[in-house]
């Protein structure tokens, strides 16, 4: 083991606090440094727990739930799933191929649902309006045999935001599956590409984009069942959690939690920074 702030070599470990010490530099240190853990007063006896209900929770589990579990506050318990959500975030793992379905959805509070002036303020068209726009593209049969997905937030479903995110995202010359949303129509030049009106049948064959729509069910479930309400701001995050959920499903609990926490090491996430606060330097 080496000082993690001057990379000096063999520190003194002092078994009262549980912590190291260097001997150069004289500076302590805990094994929470360089991980999602580091600076959290909160000892890991409560952290992996809390890691362990985050990814195998089908359905996620709220802040107030999990406060209860670890006997923390709701406060604490929400910024320990926010950063657990930064260890679980999928790299870029390629591009995708073979056979993918790309479709869009919209998160966000139902109109009837909504207080006369708040949906006066919310609604002010159909559709999406008011509501926040996700991407996904999910690959069939992928590396281990199991479909794969990724999500993004997006400011809009026009033409100039989804065709060049699935150039960006899928290989040229895969077979593209969408729904009959105009803004997929350019993908035609680069893709084997086919189209099933919704309007007219869900799947004809192999055409259909069943697969993601599943995914989306996954996904409303955790968001209206378990979280209620989430903030436009910080939905990629939850996007993050169910992906990764997703993605991991034909393991077992037990290597889901090792895989998540391999992801810890080399992340950080402070209070500020997921509050969006501006800090003074």
């Amino acid at each position: 083991m080496t000082c993690p702030h001057c990379q000096a070599p063999e520190p003194s470990f002092l078994k009262t606090r549980r912590i190291w010490k260097c001997r150069a530099c004289q500076k302590q240190f805990s094994a929470k440094v360089g991980t999602i853990f580091e600076d959290s007063p909160i000892a890991l006896e409560k952290w992996l727990p809390a890691l362990w209900f985050v990814v195998n929770c089908k359905n996620g589990i709220s802040s107030y739930e999990l406060a209860r579990a670890l006997g923390v506050t709701q406060k604490t318990a929400w910024f320990m799933a926010h950063r657990i959500r930064l260890a679980v975030q999928t790299g870029t793992f390629g591009k995708l191929s073979g056979e993918v379905e790309v479709d869009e959805t919209y998160i966000g509070g139902k109109a009837r649902f909504m207080h006369k002036g708040k949906r006066a303020e919310k609604i002010t068209g159909t559709g999406g309006m008011g509501k926040a726009a996700v991407m996904g593209l999910l690959e069939r049969h992928g590396e281990d045999g199991h479909s794969r997905v990724k999500a993004t937030v997006v400011p809009n479903v026009r033409r100039k935001t989804l065709a060049p995110a699935v150039r960006e995202q899928v290989a040229e010359g895969s077979e593209l599956f969408t729904d009959a949303l105009p803004s997929y129509n350019s993908l035609g030049e680069d893709y084997i590409h086919q189209v099933i009106d919704h309007a007219e049948s869900y799947a004809e064959g192999n055409v259909h984009t069943n697969g993601l729509e599943n995914f989306w069910s996954l996904l409303k479930r955790g968001i209206k069942g378990t979280y209620v309400s989430v903030e436009p701001f910080h939905l990629f995050r939850y996007l993050d959690e169910q992906v990764f959920r997703f993605n991991n499903r034909k393991l077992t609990d037990g290597l889901r939690f090792l895989r998540a926490a391999a992801g810890i090491i080399g992340k950080r996430l402070t209070y500020a920074e997921l509050i969006g606060a501006e800090v003074e330097v």
